[in-house]
């Protein structure tokens, strides 16, 4: 077939039967098949190669004029990026979507079923990585040069299935048939080192005797919306450095004789391997060593091929650490310029502090990275030496700059004697890096004001907020079409891009047809979720019902437990007067927990039991159900957002950043009920206080519940639905066979401290869910404050995120194509 059917597909002059033949040509000769005996999964193949094509002509024109133009670029470490399933995104994208649904249907095949076939990517967990993928995708529409960085997982976290209400964790084999859209690089390859110990030979340090691996890179191309821009996003993936043995080979140990090589490759076998124990810790301090090590080489590997100096390199470069998985970034970077290039360490440091900024995502102690001293002194002795003296050279200025602080000194230590010698990651971000960002304005605000308060002092413009956002690409216009033509057909299409412009539907906020056409694209999207619900897990639900979800990772602090004693609490009503004219209810949960999390595990199987005993008691029928949906992810959360009319964001206040899930319901015309945390007060702010739920305490008055001396057993005492819900949990109502079962959950709550005060907010959460069931009770009324809502989300446009870090941050231009 000629070259010119892969490059000017998206010309109007070419036809669907070029289309076709691409896709023909794929099968017989990249995947080896005749179009007859092509299995549905190799016809796929061939169709994502075949859209592959297309823009990789766009890719090579963005990468030829980011060099001639020398352009400053931002390089966005993580150690995630959930991308979710490329194809709709790509298609959209490059406006072929109507075009390939044609060509596939004349193939023979349904589309939609062939869509639901491609492989979501293992390579995150949560929000993290679902925002690192919203910043990749705007990059590349807003023409702004940017590469990602990512570790090539084997597996992803884990596949969740639930068995007799527990969750199960299979491998997630994501790779099994290949990635389509991937780009092997085996001639980009980097040496990795670990272990070993430093000599100084010469007045310089010699890091000798290391254990190393090869990282090899892999490339995907990021498509820019409407646009001819793309990026990339680079994987590593680590081989052994001596594939195996030969000589341990030829003497019959065979196991022997590779052993090295899968403990190489281990580094990256699985996404976030559980490091309960000391040698999972080990695993996943070399996994981020892994990642930054590959990715700082390979920067500055480019940077010298364009420019052979490293004098301009903060005026080339800037790289970006989202949260602390890649903070040893830093001291990485120190180390090639110093110990391979010969720069002098303040020259070196002072190009670190230039070129790098940091993302941070907690405000809880516990999910701020530290790592014992003595393993980084066993993995990386010489980064040792540098965090040493980056904190030294730091501590000696902070004494000069506060000699009568006799605290402070100890308290900014990177080095924390307060447990036992541990290197505080955070800590080093925050001294070094030129900027620190919190992701929304009241974390952000908490940031400076708790968390890095003293830091705050010393570096007074150092600190900054950039609320996240979405984009509406991929969390509008693939997840919600019926919704995006809708508001295509009263605004045009240019708000895909420029999200503001949502603004001009409230013209149409007042007018009954429009709110009952909303009404009807959500409901069409219900009826899709029930079908689906129906195959998957047999549960049966009225799509009329009020549709109440929360799906995120589980976690004690995002309160799916206080969720849950809503549910209870409304089932123990219905019983107590089945006459009353009840609001149906579906509420849908799903989310993994990490697998040495036991008590967020307990928390799934509890929903489980509840689900069971609710959902099979004829008393009840449809009014309530319950529905927990397993291995959630990307393609899941895009079947399950558009179909929500109730959006759970109730996270104790001060706990949460930001939260996007938040920014992609409410975009997609579900109503929020939620705590004063995270985005949920800027959400407020620009959606109205008369368009969304709000419950609970407030973060002031947490601290002063928390310093009060909190009782949950008074409330337990002082509220009879309360003590009845927690009762039926704790005497086994739920769990007949086992009645013992959940006793350390509810004594966690009773004298355990109740660390994220759900009982101080029960009452209010009840409340405020009658006010939702009132509400819903009027269609008109509801639509109308999801019209607002819907119209008042343009501020969290991922576009807009990424602008504010390139002007603010990473002071990066668009790319002149």
């Amino acid at each position: 077939m000629n070259s010119h059917f892969v490059y000017e597909c998206n010309s109007p002059l070419v036809t669907h039967e070029a289309l076709k033949n691409s896709i023909i040509y794929k099968l017989k000769f990249v995947i080896g098949k005749e179009p007859y005996i092509a299995t549905q999964r190799e016809w796929l193949e061939a169709i994502l190669l075949a859209a592959r094509d297309r823009i990789v002509d766009r890719w090579m024109t963005t990468n030829r004029a980011e060099y001639s133009q020398q352009l400053k670029q931002v390089y966005y470490l993580s150690m995630e990026f959930l991308l979710g399933r490329s194809l709709s995104n790509t298609l959209i994208s490059m406006n072929m979507y109507d075009d390939l649904v044609t060509v596939v249907t004349e193939l023979g095949f349904d589309f939609e079923q062939l869509l639901e076939q491609e492989t979501d990517p293992g390579l995150g967990n949560g929000g993290l990585g679902r925002l690192a993928a919203c910043f990749l995708d705007s990059l590349a529409t807003m023409n702004l040069p940017g590469c990602g960085y990512g570790i090539r997982y084997e597996y992803g976290m884990f596949r969740q299935t639930i068995r007799n209400g527990q969750q199960i964790e299979c491998p997630d084999d994501w790779l099994a048939h290949g990635n389509p859209w991937e780009f092997p690089r085996t001639e980009s390859r980097y040496q990795i080192q670990f272990e070993g110990h430093v000599i100084e030979e010469d007045g310089c340090q010699q890091w000798i005797k290391t254990n190393d691996i090869i990282a090899v890179a892999y490339d995907q191309i990021i498509p820019g919306y409407k646009t001819e821009a793309t990026n990339t996003l680079r994987l590593w993936s680590a081989k052994a450095s001596d594939e195996f043995d030969l000589q341990i080979f030829n003497d019959g140990e065979y196991y022997s004789a590779v052993k090295k090589k899968n403990e190489s490759e281990n580094v990256s076998r699985v996404l976030y391997p559980n490091d309960s124990t000391y040698s999972g810790k080990e695993l996943r301090l070399k996994q981020e060593y892994f990642l930054v090590s590959a990715s700082v080489q390979d920067i500055l590997y480019r940077h010298w091929l364009v420019y052979e100096t490293w004098d301009n390199l903060a005026d080339k470069v800037s790289i970006h650490l989202n949260d602390t998985h890649p903070v040893l970034a830093i001291p990485e970077l120190i180390r090639i310029l110093i110990d391979k290039h010969q720069v002098s360490w303040q020259d070196a440091f002072s190009l670190a502090n230039k070129i790098f900024s940091y993302t941070n995502h907690t405000l809880m102690s516990e999910a701020l990275e530290t790592w014992p001293v003595e393993m980084i002194r066993k993995i990386l002795p010489r980064h040792l030496q540098i965090i040493y003296q980056i904190n030294d050279d730091f501590l000696q200025q902070v004494i000069q700059q506060f000699p009568h602080d006799y605290e402070l000194p100890r308290r900014v230590s990177i080095i924390n004697e307060d447990y036992g010698q541990q290197v505080r990651m955070a800590w080093l971000a925050a001294i070094v890096c030129h900027k620190v960002n919190g992701v929304s304005k009241l974390h952000s605000q908490l940031m400076v004001d708790a968390l890095f308060a003293d830091f705050a002092l010393i570096f007074p413009n150092k600190f900054c907020n950039i609320t996240n956002g979405v984009t509406p690409r991929r969390w509008l216009a693939v997840a919600n079409p019926e919704l995006t033509e809708m508001i295509e057909e009263n605004i045009g299409q240019q708000w895909l891009t420029d999200l503001p412009l949502l603004d001009e539907l409230k013209q149409w906020a007042d007018y009954p047809q429009f709110l009952d056409k909303l009404r009807q694209v959500k409901l069409r999207n219900k009826q899709k979720l029930a079908i689906f619900i129906a195959q998957t897990q047999g549960i049966v639900i009225n799509p009329e019902a009020l549709f109440d979800v929360q799906i995120k990772r589980i976690h004690e602090y995002k309160r799916q437990l206080l969720n849950l004693m809503h549910v209870i609490t409304h089932y123990n009503r219905i019983l107590a007067n089945p006459s009353k004219n009840w609001v149906p209810r579906v509420v849908i949960f799903s989310g993994k927990a990490a697998s040495s999390y036991s008590a967020a595990k307990k928390i799934i199987h509890l929903i489980n039991d509840v689900a069971k005993v609710i959902n099979n008691d004829e008393r009840i029928g449809d009014r309530l159900k319950i529905v927990f949906i397993p291995d959630y992810g990307v393609s899941l959360a895009q079947k399950i957002i558009p179909a929500t009319d109730l959006s759970e964001q109730i996270s104790l206040a001060g706990t949460e950043a930001s939260g996007t899930g938040n920014m992609k319901f409410a975009l997609n015309g579900a109503l929020t009920i939620g705590t004063l945390d995270g985005a949920n007060v800027e959400i407020r702010e620009h959606v109205g206080h008369e368009n969304i739920f709000i419950f609970g305490h407030t973060i002031e008055e947490v601290k002063q519940i928390k310093q009060n001396y909190y009782y949950p057993r008074w409330y337990y005492d002082n509220d009879a639905e309360l003590k009845q819900v927690i009762d039926q949990i704790n005497h086994g109502y739920f769990k007949p066979d086992a009645p013992n079962f959940y006793h350390d959950l509810t004594n966690s709550l009773l004298d355990g401290g109740d660390q994220y005060l759900l009982f101080a907010d029960y009452r209010s959460y009840i409340n405020t869910q009658e006010q939702v069931n009132k509400l819903y009770q009027d269609p008109l009324a509801w639509q109308s404050k999801v019209t607002q809502n819907i119209c008042n989300m343009g501020f969290f446009s991922s576009d807009r995120t990424i602008k504010e870090y390139a002007t603010q941050i990473w002071n990066i231009k668009p790319i002149n194509l």
